[in-house]
């Protein structure tokens, strides 16, 4: 079988196309036939090494993939071949919280990833994939919108009427947008971009800010919503916009970390926290058992991911360029095709 690695001292350029022995399930494991997979800024990260804690041996690339069962272990108990299931982001999460898990740790990177035609998984590690999507659009969801849904709807306790923040028009904003409309609640959108922005009140966006065009974008958070503030924060852009989001917190509000992509340096001021007697917790994707549940209520509503492009597997460096040039709205996903 044919998988792409990340290879020291890594680098788009250092990616390998390499063949590997198709593995054979043990007892409790899962084989399967790989239809699609999807990027994400930390896969762009592990490919070219930057990613903090990066594994220096090679790996398989690629946390969120789709495909179907072709071989089941002699224990396994609740798939069978010709399931269509995804695998979790982090292996050996289960149920409650991460810091309880001892033994999760993520796929690609430093486990092997998604980004093959076939993988094994443990039984404990996959979940099956709302009905009506493809596979395409199946791929998307471990990682980026289970993020999403863990900070609004798990941890968030996210309810009709709630004001939710989301930093920027990336796939974890796109999901939380989706989410929070799917609860009734209503969102506020910042973005450095107005057609992107646009594109966001399309979706059902209620307020938009330009943060280039007003800087100090909290005071029109806190316009827009009548001086209360809003109940959710995804902040996703690091200690430079980490102070705002505290700034257009309603009292008892709650701010999800989720990203950096405004830089890892800065100060934060501990007495906003203090004075909006905020909620603040980071947020490291979900496990199974909200994943099965995410899964469940995409079904039942509907719900489709919103996928920008759609390239060959074989095409993997082009398309991070793609997800590295910024110009993607929505997912960029791999087609995978397998022999």
């Amino acid at each position: 079988m044919r998988a792409w690695q990340a290879v020291p001292p890594f680098g788009i350029d250092a990616l390998q196309l390499v063949e590997l022995d198709r593995p054979v399930p043990g007892p409790h494991q899962i084989l399967i036939r790989l239809r699609a997979a999807s990027l994400n800024y930390r896969d762009l990260e592990m490919a070219t090494g930057t990613y903090q804690g990066q594994p220096q041996q090679a790996f398989v690339l690629l946390s969120d993939g789709a495909g179907e069962v072709v071989e089941v272990g002699a224990a396994v108990t609740g798939f069978s071949p010709g399931d269509r299931v995804s695998g979790c982001f982090w292996q050996g999460w289960e149920a409650g919280r991460l810091g309880d898990s001892h033994a999760a740790v993520p796929l690609g990177g430093p486990l092997d990833g998604m980004l093959g035609e076939y993988t094994l998984l443990d039984e404990q590690g996959v979940v099956h994939c709302p009905a009506h999507l493809s596979w395409e659009e199946a791929a998307t969801l471990p990682c980026a919108a289970l993020t999403a849904w863990q900070a609004l709807v798990v941890e968030g306790q996210l309810k009709a009427g709630d004001w939710v923040l989301v930093q920027g028009t990336g796939g974890v904003s796109l999901f939380a947008l989706q989410f929070a409309l799917l609860h009734g609640a209503r969102v506020i959108v910042t973005s450095s971009r107005d057609d992107r922005l646009q594109q966001m009140v399309k979706l059902g966006a209620a307020g938009t800010i330009n943060y280039r065009s007003m800087p100090d974008w909290h005071e029109q958070v806190m316009a827009i919503t009548a001086g209360r503030g809003v109940d959710h924060v995804l902040e996703v852009g690091g200690p430079q916009s980490f102070a705002q989001s505290l700034q257009c917190l309603r009292p008892s509000g709650q701010v999800n970390v989720i990203g950096y992509l405004g830089g890892q340096q800065g100060e934060i001021n501990p007495l906003l926290i203090l004075q909006r007697n905020a909620r603040v917790r980071g947020i490291a994707v979900g496990p199974r058992q909200s994943h099965e549940a995410m899964n469940r209520a995409i079904e039942s509503s509907g719900l489709r991911p919103m996928i920008d492009s759609v390239h060959d597997w074989l095409e993997l460096p082009q398309a991070l360029a793609h997800l590295q040039s910024e110009q993607h709205f929505g997912k960029v996903v791999l087609r995978i095709g397998a022999s």
